[in-house]
């Protein structure tokens, strides 16, 4: 469906049913996979077949779904993972182990900052986390000889930084590594990171890409574009034999389309068994097929709620990427022209009792720790997730104690506006 529009792929992109079969992808719920012979069964334990053997590291039902995906991504293959965060492992993983090095975004989801800094650092990878707004000297002297990635997220969350990803992915190319972007908020019907240089995208489909609540899941896709053999001595996982595969050399074997996705799935899969289940996959594939028209609506209600606040006598600043008056809206205009995202970012004037209060005041939005779903969700951080920390530390951790997060669904937005003003007039 390479010709189609995005929004057709949305609806038919991974799965075109031949006569007489189901029009709805089927739900494979089964963990293993018959054969008439052992040989048949060897030809996919040496990677010299296409099928499946164990749902531990493929289904068909979760291929289906990964390969719309991939078409809406422009993508060369994609695989399915439990959660996004284990998306964000796998692409780091694949091709960085003990004593490497990887540059990343300091603007991310927190959950993959800890991840990064913390738990990877613990297996041996160092990271070094850099302003998204630094000049391309500064992201270069953060390059070591041993680094083997970029990371970066489209529009992070929650900072909701807009990445410039040509000038990420020149430095990265310039050194020889891939840049990987977490395109979770964005989604490929508001920016393809691909057109703009990065190699390998990210996501957590438990956001915009389900929509509606119903399954945890991630995805990783490839470009096919980034040329592993060119830079052989930075990547020995990809370009020298593996023995758990009798001696195969993935980019030699599957080229720059194949090699990453089925490195990531014949190792890593078989060995962490990070695997989302048909079920899910399947209720992902339903949210895929509106994803389109609800991104659209997210988007409207994000603009319309954030020039609403913006304009608020009780509202302190407003932080939407969205808005002209944005530091990010030149380069919002450059890689998301048809809009950014849901989520907006506020602080009430009067700090942490204010916006205690207002939360407590919200009829239409559930105070939650989600976002980007079909039905609004709003966050207090300093009395929720960051309770723990004092209003010095929150401000230092970027997470001012009156900041509000709230992600806007495809409701009305006028029915938005009026639950934020009647909450605000009792702030």
């Amino acid at each position: 469906m390479k010709d189609y529009k995005i929004e057709t792929k949305c609806v038919q992109g991974g799965y075109t049913p031949e006569n007489g079969e189901p029009r709805q992808i089927p739900i494979i719920q089964s963990t293993t996979f018959k054969y008439a012979t052992s040989e048949d069964m060897g030809k996919l334990f040496d990677l010299e077949a296409n099928g499946y053997f164990y749902s531990r590291l493929q289904n068909p039902t979760c291929d289906t779904v990964a390969a719309k995906i991939c078409e809406l991504e422009g993508g060369s293959a994609a695989m399915l993972l439990s959660s996004g965060q284990a998306a964000s492992f796998f692409a780091i993983f694949n091709i960085a182990s003990a004593g490497d090095h990887v540059v990343s975004s300091a603007s991310i989801y927190g959950g993959t900052y800890n991840l990064f800094a913390v738990t990877m650092k613990r297996m041996g990878i160092d990271f070094t986390f850099v302003d998204p707004d630094c000049t391309e000297d500064e992201l270069r002297a953060a390059i070591r000889p041993n680094t083997k990635a970029v990371f970066g997220e489209t529009i992070a969350n929650p900072a909701l930084t807009v990445l410039d990803i040509e000038k990420f992915a020149r430095v990265a190319h310039e050194a020889g590594v891939p840049l990987i972007i977490d395109n979770t908020f964005a989604t490929p019907v508001n920016c393809r990171p691909f057109e703009f240089g990065a190699d390998i995208v990210t996501h957590s489909t438990t956001k915009y890409m389900d929509g509606h609540g119903g399954a945890v899941g991630g995805c990783i896709v490839d470009s096919g574009k980034f040329d592993w053999m060119a830079h052989k001595d930075k990547f020995p996982g990809l370009c020298t034999p593996d023995d758990s595969y009798h001696g195969i050399t993935y980019a030699e074997r599957f080229g720059k389309e194949g090699a990453f996705i089925t490195k990531a799935t014949a190792q890593l899969m078989r060995d962490f068994g990070a695997v989302q289940s048909p079920q899910s996959a399947f209720l992902l594939n339903l949210g895929l097929e509106s994803l389109h028209v609800r991104m659209e609506r997210h988007c409207l209600n994000a603009r319309k709620v954030a020039e609403f606040l913006e304009g608020h006598e009780k509202i302190a600043w407003v932080n939407y990427p969205g808005l002209k008056s944005s530091k990010y809206y030149a380069l919002t205009e450059k890689y998301m022209p048809n809009g950014t995202c849901g989520v907006v970012s506020f602080g009430i004037k009067g700090g942490r009792p204010a916006a205690e209060r207002f939360m407590k005041e919200l009829k239409i939005a559930a105070i939650e720790t989600h976002v980007a779903d079909a039905r609004s969700c709003c966050l207090h951080p300093a009395s929720s997730t960051h309770r723990q920390m004092t209003d010095e530390e929150l401000t230092a951790a970027g997470v001012p104690s009156d900041l509000v997060r709230f992600s806007c669904g495809i409701e009305s937005y006028e029915d938005l506006i009026a639950d934020i003003s009647s909450a605000l007039d009792k702030a």
